[in-house]
């Protein structure tokens, strides 16, 4: 069993602005809760207890979350002065690891229910350095993944990043999710700005080595985008993501998740897939479609929010589509609706 994990929390997000102007991209929250909790209960159900994240962007916000927590879960943190890649910041929590014990790396902002055990026990099997988690993904969404091509042993052959659709040889993304033996560290150098993808395991192939793939059949998504964000919460609520089971209020024409201490007017229209946070003011006759609210918003009466996103704090008061509000200021946004 897996021991010690390390969640990649430093990356400052600039795809989900305005979002991760308010708060750390690990922080950005799926159904109202913060995505770096759900990942850590979720490694905490399969007893990890132990885990280290790097951070770099609203460094102390996120450790400051993270001061006391009810997941039974034992936080370490570095901060670094400057990004230095996926592997670099990996390199830099070295001390953390034992020397004869596996561990796992996810990233910060990735939403799963990875069977961990299962992916574990596929890499003691394969005897490799490291195991890459897959995900099989549309085709026609190859053009925005690293694709990973495996051999039919399982291990990989090759790479593709963001391969033309025509000229991709797998529809297996790479997750980002990877188990590593202590010796990886033998090949990331330090005080180096070094990748995994670019560098590390190229490099690792290089010396005759083999890196295993494990491919989930369990929900995964990168919640590095607007889009994907919207997406992952509608996930959410049509309970595909099983490591997320929030309370799930139904109407005649949508379904929305209601958080605490938010009061909602008994002529309120909610339809389509939407999100209600924590301490919100809903007024009389509000229509809401598609919609994520955040925190402590009000909205005032007769107005219409749809297919937006309404940031903490924001007070609402007049109808707004396919908008984003940050404390009364709008900003153009369109994405895809379900």
């Amino acid at each position: 069993m897996l021991k010690r994990a390390m969640i990649m929390a430093a990356g400052v997000g600039s795809r989900l602005e305005p979002l991760s102007s308010i708060v750390p991209k690990p922080l950005v929250p799926l159904a109202n809760i913060p995505a770096m909790d759900i990942l850590s209960q979720h490694l905490a159900k399969y007893g990890i207890q132990n885990i280290i994240a790097n951070t770099y962007y609203k460094a102390d916000e996120i450790q400051n979350h993270y001061k006391e927590n009810n997941f039974g879960i034992n936080y370490s943190f570095i901060k670094e002065t400057e990004l230095s890649g996926t592997a670099g910041g990996v390199k830099k929590c070295q001390f953390f690891f034992n020397e004869k014990e596996d561990f796992i790396v996810m990233s910060g902002d990735g939403l799963t229910d990875l069977d961990i055990n299962k992916a574990y026990q596929s890499h003691v099997n394969s005897n490799s350095i490291v195991t890459i988690v897959l995900k099989e993904v549309e085709h026609s969404q190859v053009n925005k993944y690293g694709i990973v091509v495996p051999d039919k042993k399982g291990y990989v052959d090759s790479f593709q990043e963001k391969p033309i659709l025509n000229e991709a040889k797998s529809n297996l993304a790479n997750t980002g999710i990877y188990i590593f033996k202590y010796d990886i560290f033998k090949y990331i150098p330090e005080n180096t700005f070094f990748d995994f993808a670019k560098n590390v395991f190229p490099l690792i192939l290089e010396n005759g080595l083999k890196i295993n793939t494990y491919i989930t059949d369990g929900y995964w998504s990168d919640i590095g985008s607007l889009d994907q964000y919207h997406k992952s919460n509608i996930d959410i609520l049509n309970h595909t993501v099983k490591s997320c089971k929030p309370i799930i209020s139904i109407t005649k024409s949508g379904k929305y998740i209601k958080g605490d201490n938010t009061k909602i007017q008994n002529n309120t229209q909610i339809e389509g897939y939407c999100i209600l946070g924590n301490n919100c003011k809903i007024g009389n006759n509000v229509k809401i479609i598609n919609s994520i609210l955040w925190n402590n918003i009000e909205i005032s009466d007769n107005v219409v929010i749809e297919n937006s996103i309404i940031l903490s704090n924001s007070r609402v008061n007049e109808s707004v589509k396919s908008q984003i509000v940050k404390e009364d200021m709008l900003k153009e946004h369109t994405y895809a609706t379900v």
